[in-house]
């Protein structure tokens, strides 16, 4: 017997409720999320912690497969949608059937599964449909977010409020407080993202490494010196307040496209500014701008490196000996402070933010040195930074050139060579006409 063609889809004809619209980033609705089976009329909650339940039943009881189902948008339309289709067709007519245990020395009785995937046309429309709507519906809520004036809210990390724009908070943690949570046009249910992330930290708990701590000072020192003002990627409940995850693969892919060629394109002058950037002495941390850099290694690091000029009254070559020397310690895995050794720079860091030893700068003694007029790193920009004095070659003169930090002279002479080769006049003519 010949199967019964399929009809096509009419995507018009979908009748979705109003309460539905509502759609998380892992693709099921917020509301409204029970749902009767496929098969048959047992009802199951089709949340995501509950998902599971359904989804063994369908596989134990009536071997059913559904492919990719955390990519579906709106599961319960989806749902819908096939079990009145099955009123007219058999589960065969619109899934794959997988026969198991064929082969002559299986073991086991024999099978049959069914797989329900968008290798089907008529799926694949449906479930380009839900995420369209899906799409439209995330768009609205963003645009309204951003027509909306009524918007007030203090700052997660001081005292500063904020009222109208959204945006005008996001900028101001990302500028003010180096917590940067992607661009403010990315967003979407940013009310909802700033509550959860407000009561993470009045439960004391770190955004990134989400450890819990005994109060909030010692929060937010673990979260400036752990550099972990950032949200962790890893965790999926944040992909709801991202538009990227409401795209489609195709658009995911196209866009990825357009960034690679608008890379390419901008490639030179992006190697001229990545040329200019200074790097911190403790961290990765970089930036084109000195003050920006002054003022992380101030707050991150408790390092002044303009309080140091002045405390210890340094002139410019001075300073520059004092930078490579860090560098180089650092690069040793050794503190300034009590110069232990540690087996990586994680280890070093830690320890020299624990004993605040960062600005521990040792006896002049030991890093005035000549051999720090070298740079620990080729182009190091930090040196490029520092400010000159008007008094300096005079300085320079009467200490520097004297090898180390004494207030020696060194006069150069006009001293005769009488023990050298050259005066031998025929190795000197064999030199000038080679």
């Amino acid at each position: 017997m010949e199967k019964p063609v399929l009809e096509s889809l009419n995507l018009f004809g979908l009748s979705i409720d109003p309460g539905d619209n509502t759609v998380s980033a892992s693709g099921h609705s917020s509301s409204g999320q029970c749902c009767a089976c496929l098969m048959c009329d047992e009802w199951f909650n089709l949340e995501e912690d509950s998902l599971d339940t359904f989804l063994r039943h369908l596989l134990t009881v009536h071997k059913v497969v559904i492919a990719d189902v955390k990519l579906i948008c709106n599961l319960k339309r989806y749902m819908l949608y096939w079990k009145e289709r099955l009123k007219e067709l058999t589960i065969s007519d619109i899934c794959s059937v997988i026969n198991t245990n064929t082969g002559s020395k299986d073991v086991g009785p024999k099978e049959q599964y069914y797989l329900l995937s968008d290798i089907l046309p008529e799926d694949k429309k449906l479930r380009e449909f839900l995420q369209k709507r899906n799409l439209e519906t995330v768009l609205q809520c963003q645009q309204k977010e951003r027509d909306d004036t009524n918007f007030s809210r203090m700052c997660l990390f001081c005292r500063e409020h904020f009222t109208g724009n959204r945006a005008l908070l996001f900028d101001h943690m990302a500028h003010d407080h180096n917590f940067n949570v992607g661009l403010p046009d990315n967003l979407v249910y940013t009310d909802e993202f700033l509550d959860k992330l407000q009561e993470k930290l009045n439960s004391l708990q770190c955004l990134y490494c989400e450890k819990v701590f005994k109060d909030r000072n010692v929060l937010k020192e673990h979260m400036r010196k752990k550099q972990h003002k950032k949200i962790n990627p890893k965790n999926s409940i944040y992909d709801k307040y991202y538009i990227i995850n409401y795209l489609s693969e195709d658009d995911t892919e196209l866009e990825t496209e357009d960034e690679t060629d608008s890379d390419k394109e901008e490639w030179e002058s992006w190697q001229d500014v990545a040329g200019s950037q200074a790097v911190c002495l403790y961290c990765e941390f970089s930036s084109g701008d000195a003050e920006k850099l002054q003022l992380h290694m101030q707050e991150l690091h408790d390092l002044d490196l303009k309080e140091l000029k002045l405390r210890l009254n340094l002139n410019f070559y001075q300073q520059v000996k004092l930078i490579n020397y860090i560098r180089r310690q650092v690069h040793l895995f050794t503190c300034i402070g009590c110069q232990t050794r540690f087996d990586n720079k994680r280890e070093l860091i830690d320890h020299m933010h624990q004993e605040k030893h960062t600005d521990a700068i040792p006896d002049t003694a030991v890093w005035d040195q000549p051999q720090y007029f070298f740079p620990t790193y080729e182009n190091d920009n930090l040196l490029c930074q520092l400010e000159d004095n008007s008094d300096t070659d005079e300085q320079f003169q009467d200490s520097d050139l004297s090898g180390c930090h004494g207030n020696i002279s060194v006069i150069a002479e006009d001293n005769p060579v009488t023990e050298s080769i050259l005066a031998e006049e025929s190795i000197r003519k064999e030199i000038l006409s080679s």
